[in-house]
C-alpha cells in the first residue's frame, strides 16, 4: 500500500505546482480533511470550517493564488489582506503551497511571496517563512513534503528543507537541511538523524518535541572527561610516590651535588649526620 505522502511526492514538483493540478473544490476538501489527521481536537467539518483560522487563511489563499497566477495581482493582494484580517495569517498570494497544508492555531504565521511549501506540511503558530534580502527573485525558503515547523520557528532565506524535516520550537533556520532530520537552536543545527518510532497518519511525524538536549549532552561528556582525567592524575601521583620511595631506598650520595642540591641526597645525608 502506498501512503498519500508518497503519492503526493510523485505528483509534486520543485516549483510547487502539482503536475496534475486539482480543482479548487478538491484542494479545499483535502485541506479540510487533513485537519482530522493532525488535530485530535477536530470533531466535525462544521467546527473546522467555522473555528479554524489556519483553514480560513488556506482556503482563501487557494483563491488568491489562482488570481495571482492569472495576472489579477491587485485583487489577489486585496483578498489576501482580507484573509489576514480574518485569520491573522499572512500568506502572500505568490507563495506556492502544496496539498494538505495544516496551519495549527493560525496565529501570526507569515509566508513570503517566493516561499514554496510541499505537500502534507504542518506549521504551528508564530512560524515565519521569511526572506533575508530586499532583492527581487527567490528570497524565501522551500519546504519539502511532510515538513513540520514548530511554534515560533523562523525559516529565513532562499534555503531548502528536505522532506520530513522537523524544526523545533523557536528555532531559526538559515541553511539548507537534508531529509529526515530534526533541527533545533539558533542558528538551527541538526541534532539527530532518522525518524522517531511509531505509526503516523499519512506518514507525518508530529513528534517534533522529542528533541535531544545538545548542551546537556556536552556537559555530560565534559564531566565524564573530567572523571577520566582525575583518575589518571591520581594514578600518576601514586606511581610518582612509588618511584620516589624506590629512589630513596637505593640512593647512595657520593658527591657534593647529591649532598647539597638533591632532595633525596640531602635527606639521607641529614639522617646519617
Amino acid at each position: 500500500m502506498v501512503s498519500s505522502t508518497e503519492n503526493s511526492t510523485r505528483c509534486y514538483t520543485e516549483d510547487a505546482t502539482p503536475t496534475r493540478e486539482s480543482s479548487l473544490w478538491q484542494q479545499w476538501r483535502a485541506d479540510v480533511q487533513c485537519v482530522f489527521d493532525r488535530d485530535p481536537a477536530a470533531r466535525s467539518v462544521l467546527e473546522v470550517l467555522t473555528t479554524y483560522p489556519g483553514v480560513h487563511a488556506l482556503l482563501l489563499h487557494r483563491v488568491c493564488s489562482k488570481l495571482w497566477r492569472a495576472g489579477w495581482r491587485y485583487p489577489a493582494r486585496l483578498l489576501a489582506f482580507f484573509a489576514r484580517f480574518l485569520s491573522n495569517v499572512d500568506i502572500h498570494p505568490g507563495a506556492k503551497i502544496g496539498k494538505r497544508l495544516f496551519i495549527d492555531h493560525g496565529a501570526c504565521v507569515v509566508v513570503g511571496e517566493t516561499a514554496v511549501i510541499g505537500n502534507d506540511v504542518t506549521l504551528y503558530h508564530g512560524v515565519t517563512l521569511g526572506g533575508t534580502t530586499w532583492n527581487k527573485g527567490k528570497r524565501h525558503p522551500t519546504l519539502g513534503d511532510g515538513v513540520l515547523v514548530g511554534t515560533g520557528a523562523k525559516i529565513l532565506g532562499a534555503i531548502t528543507l528536505g522532506n520530513n524535516v522537523r524544526v523545533g520550537a523557536n528555532s531559526v533556520v538559515v541553511q539548507d537541511v537534508p531529509d529526515d532530520v530534526t533541527v533545533v537552536g539558533i542558528p538551527g543545527r541538526v541534532v539527530n538523524v532518522g525518524k522517531s518510532g511509531g505509526q503516523f497518519a499519512h506518514g507525518i511525524d508530529l513528534n517534533h518535541h522529542l528533541i535531544p538536549d545538545p548542551v546537556g549532552k556536552a556537559i555530560s561528556c565534559l564531566l565524564e572527561r573530567i572523571d577520566t582525567l582525575e583518575g589518571r592524575l591520581n594514578q600518576l601521583s601514586r606511581e610518582a610516590v612509588c618511584h620516589y620511595n624506590t629512589l630513596e631506598e637505593s640512593c647512595e650520595p657520593d658527591n657534593e651535588f647529591c649532598a647539597e642540591s638533591c632532595a633525596i641526597g640531602m635527606k639521607i645525608a641529614a639522617a646519617k649526620s
